[in-house]
């Protein structure tokens, strides 16, 4: 029989576990999981967060692998799912263009969590993750319809991250417990079934979002123990009639994307990271604003405002318009581009917008709420042609006296295209980290993830977790 395309990917998986990775895709997962554990680590206290957390610890288990934000210990799954729970909490985690999956928010706690248990070393852990991020990236791209410009899931109001999430999540948890190819493959089978998620928090609330990527972890570490244990999956579960690309794309999928140049050319090096804690959509607005307000304009003048964006992201940053102008939460509040841009224009912190603009007492704060109710969101012609292959957009700002500011942003900073600058990455996880912890701790941490190459055994890693608190 011809090779399916999860046999392609348990193969890859299997073969490039045992060879590594290059050194320059290691310096990559590194990135990712001083970005990760960062955000990971700011959402500590989240109320959400500690919902999971508290469910989780009532299920009892054994006590392999560690929460970061509050050290306690929970059986690996269990683990994965709170972890993940606070990569994704703060709508902080990285991005990948054009499949608008953020990946490293499952793939990374999954990881952690059995790298733990398994008392794995650091490059050991760094092949995991980066073998999961390219699977879930391929699997990304696989649903991506070029002609419409769009991600097949979204238009059907499903979370793409948390059902992709879930099989990159497997493989890296499969890769640490030492499966073969074919165990990988039946990892991937297993977790088809149980990734999932919708999207319809981002349009009119509700906390759920924020788990989608710890389940996805959790399922995938859930579904790697089962492979381990002998369950097995369809070997066509990608392509087949009643496959994951099937039910959840219809005919709109290539199998291509999925195995050309697979192990040659790595996606997951482009994944865009985040210099702002909110809806990426939103971020070309934020670049424009901040752009304006180092001009010294006068808000107190402004009495319309125009952010131009890719139609696509109209239905979630710009509507329901009345939800957007004034929401009712600060989570909400970093899903509107009006608001969005309203902090940008007058608030401000971290890399130029900060937590503390996204807080339940920012959005009643009377300036920008007088900000977000002048600005009109509107479809850009120029941004929609290139979106989703870059999220950019245009600002125009009128005061008393007439148009005083335009601004077109072709592609938000954070990406290949736009890269944050030396250091940025190593300061976004500082100003996260010291949110609830100490600055010397945070710097303790940086170091000790930046040397995850010379990690004997993951545990260490937790035990830093452990000692944060």
């Amino acid at each position: 029989m011809t090779e399916t395309l999860a046999q392609a990917l348990g193969r890859f998986a299997s073969d490039h576990t045992a060879s590594g990775l290059a050194s320059e895709l290691h310096r990559d997962v590194v990135n990712r999981l001083v970005d990760l554990v960062g955000v990971a680590l700011a959402a500590a206290g989240d109320p959400t967060v500690d919902a999971v957390e508290s469910t989780v610890a009532s299920w009892g288990g054994a006590a392999q692998a560690t929460v970061m934000s509050s050290g306690r210990r929970l059986p690996a799954p269990n683990a994965a799912l709170v972890n993940g729970t606070l990569a994704h909490a703060l709508d902080f985690d990285d991005t990948h263009l054009p499949s608008i999956v953020h990946p490293s928010s499952s793939i990374v706690p999954a990881a952690l969590a059995v790298g733990e248990e398994m008392r794995a070393n650091g490059r050991s852990l760094m092949t995991a993750v980066g073998i999961g991020l390219e699977v879930c990236l391929r699997l990304g791209m696989a649903s991506y319809d070029r002609a419409a410009r769009n991600h097949v899931f979204f238009e059907r109001g499903l979370h793409a991250t948390s059902i992709l999430g879930a099989l990159g999540a497997a493989v890296a948890a499969a890769c640490l417990y030492g499966l073969d190819a074919a165990q990988i493959t039946s990892a991937i089978g297993i977790a088809s079934s149980m990734g999932s998620g919708l999207l319809e928090a981002n349009r009119t609330g509700g906390t759920v979002k924020r788990m989608h990527t710890g389940w996805a972890a959790h399922s995938g570490v859930a579904a790697a123990q089962l492979a381990r244990n002998g369950l097995t999956g369809p070997p066509t579960v990608l392509e087949g009639r009643f496959g994951l690309l099937q039910a959840f794309s219809g005919d709109r999928w290539d199998a291509g994307v999925v195995t050309d140049d697979l192990g040659v050319r790595w996606e997951f090096p482009r994944v865009h990271y985040k210099p702002y804690p909110t809806n990426h959509f939103t971020h070309a607005g934020i670049d424009a604003a901040l752009a304006a307000r180092a001009r010294g304009i006068d808000t107190d003048a402004i009495v319309r405002i125009e952010l131009g964006v890719p139609e696509p992201t109209l239905r979630t940053i710009a509507e329901p318009a009345d939800e957007k102008a004034a929401p009712r939460t600060g989570y909400a509040a970093k899903f509107s581009g009006p608001f969005t841009v309203a902090s940008a224009l007058s608030g401000g912190g971290g890399l130029g917008v900060g937590h503390d603009d996204f807080t339940d007492v920012a959005v009643r704060d009377d300036e920008r709420l007088r900000l977000a109710s002048v600005v009109t969101c509107v479809a850009d012609e120029e941004a929609s042609a290139r979106f989703p292959e870059a999220f950019g957009g245009v600002l125009r700002i009128w005061t008393d006296a007439g148009l005083v500011f335009e601004q077109r942003v072709a592609d938000s900073r954070g990406g290949p295209e736009t890269p944050l600058a030396p250091g940025e990455v190593d300061h976004k996880f500082t100003d996260n980290v010291a949110r609830t912890r100490s600055a010397g701790a945070a710097r303790d941490l940086l170091a000790l993830l930046r040397d995850t190459a010379s990690i004997d055994d993951v545990s260490a890693l937790a035990s830093a977790f452990a000692q944060l608190r």
